[in-house]
């Protein structure tokens, strides 16, 4: 498996900027996740962000991340997605994606 193949599994952290808290964010992530079978978690940050890890197929994480940095849930206005700490994976670290307080 190549880096650009769509199945390769992949993590990546992330941070949402903008008006992304008390709209929610977190559970519009999570239902997303879900149906894509993203692992991982998310939560809200003190900051007034939005941060959290993904873990899956990166054809799904592509998609996952595409709402992440433009759509996010109905009531968001998302400035920018911050990307961090790319890796490759052999097994998935988490079994499910949950919420985080």
């Amino acid at each position: 498996m190549g880096a650009e193949d769509p199945n390769s599994l992949v993590a990546v952290e992330f941070e949402v900027f903008g008006r992304v808290q008390g709209c929610f964010f977190t559970k519009y992530c999570k239902d997303l996740a879900e149906s894509l079978g993203i692992c991982g978690w998310v939560k809200n940050t003190k900051r007034g962000t939005i941060s959290g890890k993904l873990q899956g197929c990166k054809a799904h994480l592509d998609i996952m991340l595409n709402w992440l940095s433009t759509e996010g849930s109905p009531e968001s206005k998302i400035e920018k997605c911050e990307l961090t700490n790319w890796q490759y994976l052999t097994r998935l670290d988490y079994n499910n994606f949950s919420i985080r307080f």
